[in-house]
């Protein structure tokens, strides 16, 4: 997904799949370090990451806040 996309989207939760194009890297790289993170007891990314089981999950208006600033508080 795009941030456009992510922005129009109706979705309250992301998967790494969703947001690893705006990252630009892959699913995969976001699954792992989130593993690493939670193993090391710290949060690496910017916004906060949910694990369910084996599930990554992301807030979509966190993801927009930290990727945007203060320009997504304006819409």
């Amino acid at each position: 997904m795009t941030i456009k996309e992510i922005q129009s989207s109706t979705k309250e939760m992301l998967t790494p799949s969703d947001i690893a194009e705006v990252l630009g890297c892959a699913p995969y790289n976001i699954n792992v370090q989130v593993k690493q993170d939670i193993a090391d007891g710290v949060n690496s990314f910017g916004f906060p990451i949910s694990k369910i089981g084996c599930r990554v999950r992301i807030p979509r208006r966190a993801f927009l806040r930290f990727m945007l600033g203060d320009e997504e508080e304006s819409k």
